[in-house]
């Protein structure tokens, strides 16, 4: 028996009693975006949650081919009629069972998928204010830069930014340097040079971050590298956004009293566009 909300039951009548993920955090996720039946960038998130997989030490089992998730993934889109626009998520916990040493490596899967209202990426006009986030820090290491489901740090960081009417909050690593904001990868443009942080930083490292950074190497006009951002240089900025697969690029209006153009992330947004068009 377990106490449940003041209430005993059968533990039994609760499957989180012994779930590892929802006691320790023991799984990984991703989330993809679906449009017109396609899983967009399917092969990049694929490989990123085995290699997340095997950080962890979770045993991979041998169906886990990139085409059995995705007819995992495709065949729930097309019951819930969301094949024209959506986001799915597929998180992998370990098996029940041990404490923090689980008695074996064995997994388990869900997918859960809500609809999207737009198919392509767009810029949403209007204002979009940030600030940092100081309270905690990305530590700069490997399990930084996969999704774990332990995200304590972006849940207290949009608690801070709800309150003080922010749109979102940039993080900070150990060394004090920009890592990324709340909900994805952040970059910045000065003057032709456009900047995001190495995946040393502790960065996540993102499937939207990838494409981006292949998509503006095709620009003449700027320069892209990934080196270490002080939080100093985001007021010396032109431009800052925000990467993620399901929002695509979200450029930032406001940081403090500085305030910023959209140019290249609109420039960006037509050229991923074409791409997943053509693909």
């Amino acid at each position: 028996m377990i106490n449940f909300n003041g209430t005993i039951v059968s533990q039994d009548a609760n499957i989180l009693t012994q779930n590892r993920a929802f006691l320790y955090g023991d799984a990984v996720f991703e989330t993809v975006k679906i449009i017109n039946n396609k899983i967009l960038f399917l092969e990049d998130h694929y490989f990123r949650l085995m290699s997340s997989m095997r950080v962890i030490r979770m045993e991979i089992p041998m169906n886990f081919t990139m085409e059995y998730f995705e007819e995992q993934i495709l065949s729930l889109i097309k019951i819930n009629e969301l094949s024209h626009s959506s986001r799915a998520r597929i998180t992998i916990y370990r098996n029940d069972g041990g404490y923090y040493l689980p008695k074996n490596n064995n997994v388990s899967f869900l997918i859960h998928a809500v609809p999207l209202e737009s198919t392509f990426y767009s810029i949403e006009q209007g204002d979009y204010e940030v600030d940092l986030y100081k309270d905690f820090y990305v530590t700069k290491q490997l399990l930084s830069s996969i999704k774990t489901t332990n995200k304590i740090i972006n849940i207290t960081g949009s608690i801070y930014a709800n309150e003080n009417g922010l749109d979102n909050c940039v993080l900070l690593n150990d060394s004090k340097n920009v890592v990324e904001a709340l909900q994805g990868n952040i970059f910045m443009l000065i003057g032709n040079r456009l900047i995001t942080p190495p995946v040393s930083e502790g960065c996540l490292n993102g499937v939207m971050r990838k494409q981006i950074l292949g998509l503006a190497k095709k620009m003449d006009h700027l320069e892209v590298v990934e080196e270490a951002i002080s939080p100093f240089d985001l007021q010396k900025a032109d431009e800052l956004f925000i990467t993620n697969v399901i929002k695509g690029i979200q450029p930032i209006t406001k940081y403090r009293k500085k305030t910023f153009t959209t140019r290249v992330a609109s420039e960006l947004v037509q050229m991923l566009n074409e791409m997943i068009s053509v693909n």
